[in-house]
């Protein structure tokens, strides 16, 4: 983010924590791994979310939503941190002021 957009940060599933403004390409595959590809030369990617094969994957529209939650926490005009978790309700991204 840049000017007077506060800044955003996502942490990664070993985590590392990752600007939003930094992510350039989403993923979430069939076990559920949600993975980012970040903007640079060396065309890194990062794994947000780790999938599973026999357990609880967040829901197939799980990195929209992650679109949408960066989208109105940068309207709150302080730096955030946004995270995955699953709760009774299924998968959900939580955020928190930094």
């Amino acid at each position: 983010m840049s000017g007077t957009m506060p800044e955003v940060w996502i942490m990664a599933a070993d985590g590392d924590l990752i600007r939003a403004d930094a992510i350039v390409i989403l993923r979430l595959d069939k076990t559920g791994r949600l993975t980012v590809q970040l903007r640079d030369e060396a065309k890194v990617s990062v794994t947000l979310l780790e999938g599973s094969s026999g357990g609880e994957n967040p829901p197939a529209d799980f990195h929209r939503r992650l679109i949408r939650t960066i989208a109105e926490v940068a309207d709150s005009g302080s730096p955030q941190l946004i995270s995955a978790r699953p709760g009774d309700g299924g998968w959900q991204w939580i955020s928190e002021p930094l």
